[in-house]
């Protein structure tokens, strides 16, 4: 990935659950990363609404095993009105991943209403990751397993391969007048917006012990989202 906008994370922790959405009602995890937990873990570190992540690729330092624990969970979406949580509760399986090790590379991109120049918010990226600070806690998939995260060492992935079949790739929020299931703001503007949410998916292959994330999607999440970067 050669490009001075690029950033580097190691990110590691005891637990992960990257959800297949294929299952409806039991929890099973990818058996890597998602772009979508990638960027998500990299806004947890820094966030502002003047740019957002490209995640070109993710590196496998650890696997993880495969584990099942069973957890308490809502059968009910949070509404305008309060849950009672023993009347909604119930125990589901999880299948998830025991002891992952990642290393992800992703470039900042600027929004269209940005201002100043990509390297103030590079600078403000990786005092954070020197100090260990963070916009807010960040997770392996699931808010429960939270992440570590430092600047790589030198560590390689693991030389492997591993075809994963349809992953998803991200969310887009997509605005429509037809269809306003979802109210949702855009960065740089004020208002809240109505629309619905879009999943993006990807043919996901390891190769080497990296993930490659294809360009052309972020191109399509780009167009969906009517945003030119």
């Amino acid at each position: 990935m050669e490009s001075r906008n690029n950033v580097r994370v190691r990110v590691w922790g005891d637990y992960a659950c990257f959800s297949r959405p294929e299952f409806k009602v039991e929890r099973v995890s990818y058996p890597v990363m998602t772009p979508s937990a990638a960027r998500g873990v990299l806004e947890a570190i820094f966030w502002k609404p003047e740019i957002r992540y490209e995640v070109h690729r993710i590196g496998v330092l650890a696997l993880g095993s495969q584990t099942v624990i069973l957890r308490n969970e809502l059968k009910d979406r949070q509404g305008t009105k309060p849950i009672l949580v023993e009347s909604s509760r119930q125990q589901r399986s999880s299948l998830i991943l025991k002891g992952v090790d990642y290393i992800i590379e992703a470039e900042v991109r600027l929004r269209p209403h940005a201002v100043d120049p990509i390297p103030k918010y590079l600078d403000q990226f990786n005092r954070r990751l020197d100090k260990g600070q963070y916009h807010h806690t960040p997770y392996l998939g699931t808010r429960e397993f939270a992440a570590h995260f430092d600047r790589p060492n030198g560590e390689r992935p693991q030389p492997f391969d591993l075809s994963i079949g349809t992953m998803l790739f991200d969310i887009a929020f997509v605005e429509s007048a037809g269809r306003d299931e979802l109210e949702f703001r855009r960065p740089g503007r004020e208002k809240p917006v109505r629309g619905y949410a879009q999943a993006i998916f990807f043919d996901a292959r390891v190769k080497d012990g990296w993930l490659t994330v294809p360009a052309e999607k972020y191109k399509n999440i780009y167009r969906l989202e009517g945003e030119h970067v």
